[in-house]
């Protein structure tokens, strides 16, 4: 989370709405850890990772959509789901994602 505070300090400041997205659980073999932490702003710009790259242009889609509604939710990829296989999640196990916009 550190390595992403400067960039969602200056989207704040930009006034940008940010989204963020957290790795809560991981099941098997995972990229990254919970705790994991990637913010999207409006703009589809990204500070951090919850995947190493596997997963992350999924993510940023999901953070955009949820900016735009304002729901949180969780979103789970792994190796047996379609798209997270065509996004390149090959690692063999399963992350559960809690996306939720930034609220100041």
């Amino acid at each position: 989370m550190k390595e992403i505070l400067e960039d969602i300090e200056k989207w704040k400041k930009s006034d940008k709405s940010i989204a963020l997205a957290r790795v809560v659980k991981v099941e098997g073999s995972g990229p990254r850890d919970p705790g994991a932490t990637m913010a999207v702003n409006e703009d589809g710009e990204v500070a951090g990772s919850v995947s190493g790259g596997c997963v992350e242009g999924a993510v940023v889609s999901e953070a955009l959509e949820i900016l735009k509604t304002g729901e949180r939710k969780v979103v789970t990829f792994g190796y047996s789901d379609d798209e997270a296989y065509a996004v390149g999640l090959t690692c063999g196990g399963t992350i559960h994602l809690y996306i939720e916009p930034l609220d100041w």
